[in-house]
């Protein structure tokens, strides 16, 4: 049975004729449109469904309106219940910094507004991004913007955040310069002392070494972690230098300085989304550029 024209049925038999249905249904279709489909229905069941005129359910169609009628009444109830769950509804997807040090800020001067609000977040490295957004377990995410995005998505650049080298507080330097001497082997300049850094792939890790290439530095990575804290928890140990980010509003771990890099291309933030930004998403990025313009100001 083809549940359209079920559909145009029901229509039919609540407001009794196909004229009085074509007038007051919630969507526009021509009366002959309708007729041809009702006689489908008619021709597929094998049974007259009503008596045109004067307008009346047969025994047939009598069944059939109480068994359509229970979901078809109840349709425009379930929709608006939907709706009004969804517009409140925020799910996030992002990294385990951003979720702790900036989104509870920014979250919660959203629920000001919207007293409801609904919030779904999960923790997630950039290589996750696409696929939560795709699949729309996340209306949004607030990630590194460097590679192409993937197509269907868009994103709004939220800030750019400086490249850093956090080394021991005891470190007196005060600039890359300083840590850095000529290679015996060739031209340019090594590194003075370790350097703990993030896996290759990382993409902090390749501006970084983008910027080194650009001055024709060689400093190799000689203790690799998997976090930005985990760089600085061993750096305030003495392991070495470690590359991080000038995060604004946010403390150095204890027994670290930061060293700034001039010249060094910045890690981009921005939100990625797909498709068009539901009410409560467009809100929430509005909450957050207002964030970020307190942090730099």
């Amino acid at each position: 049975m083809n549940v359209h024209h079920l559909e145009l049925f029901y229509y039919v038999a609540k407001y009794e004729g196909i004229t009085a249905a074509v007038r007051k249904m919630p969507y526009g279709i021509q009366q002959p449109a309708v007729s041809g489909q009702i006689l489908q229905l008619e021709n597929e069941l094998g049974v007259k469904l009503f008596n045109r005129r004067p307008f009346a359910l047969t025994k047939a169609g009598e069944d059939l309106y109480d068994f359509a009628y229970p979901f078809f009444s109840r349709l425009a109830d379930i929709e608006e219940r939907l709706k009004g769950e969804e517009s409140s509804h925020l799910r996030i997807a992002a990294s385990a910094s951003v979720l702790g040090n900036h989104l509870p800020e920014v979250l919660e001067k959203l629920k000001l507004k919207t007293p409801d609000l609904k919030l779904t977040l999960k923790e997630v490295e950039p290589s996750e991004v696409f696929g939560l957004l795709t699949s729309q377990q996340a209306d949004v995410a607030v990630t590194v913007l460097h590679d192409r995005l993937s197509d269907g998505l868009k994103s709004i650049e939220l800030m750019r955040i400086p490249l850093a080298l956090a080394v021991p507080a005891s470190c007196k330097v005060s600039s890359l310069e300083d840590l850095l001497e000529d290679c015996p082997y060739g031209d340019g300049k090594i590194g003075k002392i370790p350097l703990v850094g993030l896996p290759a792939n990382e993409t902090l890790q390749r501006l970084f070494q983008q910027g080194l290439n650009q001055q024709s530095v060689r400093w190799e990575v000689s203790m690799e972690v998997n976090a930005l804290d985990v760089i600085q928890r061993y750096v305030g140990r003495g392991f070495g230098a470690g590359i991080t980010v000038a995060i604004p509003g946010v403390n150095l771990y204890q027994g670290c300085q930061l060293l700034p890099l001039d010249g060094f291309p910045p890690l981009v933030i921005g939100a990625v989304y797909q498709g068009s930004l539901k009410p409560i998403t467009q809100e929430f990025l509005e909450a957050a550029k207002s964030h970020v313009a307190s942090l730099v100001s």
